[in-house]
Formats: C-alpha cells, structure tokens, sequence
C-alpha cells in the first residue's frame, strides 16, 4: 500500500504529511528526528496501515513543509505542539497513539504531557520514544548543532548519498534501496545545482534560542499513559543513567515505562527491520487493545 501525500494549514504554516492505511479508524501519529522528514517512518507506516491510519508530518522547516518566518519563536517544541494540536484537530483525529523518533519523541513526550497543549494529554493514547530522553547527553547535542545547523552540499546524489550513509551509520542496518529512498526524500537543489539535506539550517536555532528545550522531566512526568522507551544500545545521546530514571519517575513511577536496549544502533534505531517493527506494533496493538 503507497501512502498519499497531503498539505494543510497549521498556526498560519503549511504543513505536509504523508498518510498511510486512511480506511482505518484507529490512529498512530509518527513523527520524525530533528534533520529528517515524515517518510523516515516509511516501513513503520506500512507495517502498522492494515490496522492502523499512520500520520507521517513534515516538521516546519523540513522536509516539503514551510520553512519559518520567525525562526526564534517556532523552531522549538513548544510550538511544534500546536502544530501537532492543530493537525490533530484538521484530520479529525480525537485519539493516537504517538511514535516519535528523537526530536519527534520530544514532541510527543511536551504533548502526552498537557502542559503546553493540555488538551492532548487525554488524546494520546501511548507513546513510543525512539532514543529519545528527558535529559540528552550535553555533547552529543552539540555534535548534532554542529552537523545539522552547517547542512553540507554536493556537486551529485551519490556523493549526498554518501554523506548521508556516514553521518547516519548509527541508525543501524539499511538496505541499498532504504539507503537511496533516504536519500531521494531529503533532498533539495539549491540554486547553483548542487544538492543539500531538505531543511532550513535555522531550525538548529532551537538550541541557541531555547537551550533547555530539551530538559523535559517536568513534562515527562506528568504523563499518564503508556510509553516505550527504545534505546540505540550504543547511543551516545540517550545514556543509560537517563533511562534508568526514566522508570522511577512519571509513567516509569505508575508502571506504565518500559525500556528496551536495540542492538546494532546508536541514535537512533531506523524503525526498519523486523525486529523493531515487531516491538513497535506489539506494543501499540496491546494498547490499543485494551482501549477498545
């Protein structure tokens, strides 16, 4: 089943998604890592569609959504909430569950939580966190400021290719042609020809105007619904003193966290392989299950 792709309006930005298994009534939003775009989720959305309606989001600034106008006041997760709220209410979503891969862990984490959109908090239904934490390891932040804000350009696609297959490895196993789609949906010319990751470089103001904006505990732990926790077992970003905590605080607390070490990755794992499609769809299968 080929996903369709789709444009709507969200706080004044127009926001691209893809949509998978749209016959379904059930919902998972799935939304992707900080330089990435919504058809990184494409094997989980095609695992999950015979049951599932997949939403797949271009974040602003990303992928074929619109860039920012006011880089310091929207690149930040507070913002990317009401984006999140307002898709929500455009599709006619009440429920989800959530999948978010890093960054897009983070938003989950800030909506599951109600503090920024209280509304959410009873519209999230599970959340799924790819190597994603409430507290990040401060120097694999700044070796992903420095890579994502000075996105490299090159004279063809295979060289990008290249690139990407380098500054990616830690994703784990791809296929040549996962490899290639990677590729092919991240990319944009620029106007001397040459080709570039597809974001707006600005985007990693979000850690120079907002540099806290990943300190989620006080949102974390006013979730009350369950999540897993995937962990790229060699992730320099999501260390394991903070996943540790992660289960004696908030969901961990109610006993609602659940903690699961992906071999093979660093940060984060590619949601790609059967071993982590099985994870994810058992996991939102039985949540599901038990709210019908």
């Amino acid at each position: 089943m080929a996903p369709t792709s789709h444009y709507v309006t969200c706080a004044g930005r127009e926001i691209h998604y893809t949509e998978w298994g749209a016959q379904n009534a059930p919902t998972v939003i799935a939304w992707h890592g900080l330089a990435r775009t919504g058809r990184d989720m494409d094997e989980l959305a095609q695992a999950l569609s015979d049951r599932f309606r997949v939403v797949c989001p271009d974040t602003i600034g990303r992928g074929y959504s619109q860039w920012s106008p006011d880089p310091g006041n929207e690149y930040k997760l507070e913002f990317y909430a009401g984006l999140a709220a307002e898709l929500m209410d455009q599709l006619g979503i009440e429920r989800a569950h959530w999948v978010g891969t890093s960054m897009g862990g983070a938003i989950g984490t800030v909506c599951a939580g109600g503090i920024f959109q209280p509304q959410l908090a009873d519209r999230i239904q599970s959340t799924v966190l790819n190597d994603n934490a409430p507290r990040l390891a401060t120097a694999a932040v700044q070796r992903i400021r420095e890579y994502a804000g000075n996105p490299p350009a090159f004279d063809s696609m295979a060289q990008l290719e290249g690139f990407f297959r380098t500054v990616y490895k830690p994703y784990g196993w791809l296929s040549d042609a996962q490899w290639r789609r990677l590729t092919e949906t991240s990319t944009r010319r620029l106007p001397d020809g040459r080709v570039t990751p597809h974001y707006d470089p600005a985007m990693v103001r979000q850690f120079i105007d907002h540099p806290r904006d990943y300190d989620l505990w006080e949102h974390y732990d006013r979730i009350r619904v369950p999540v897993l926790v995937l962990r790229g077992a060699e992730s320099d970003l999501v260390l394991p003193d903070a996943v540790a905590e992660m289960l004696t605080r908030g969901p961990g607390r109610l006993g609602l966290a659940r903690v699961v070490e992906v071999p093979g990755c660093g940060h984060a794992p590619a949601l790609n392989v059967p071993e982590q499609l099985d994870l994810v769809k058992g996991f939102i299968g039985q949540h599901e299950a038990v709210a019908a």
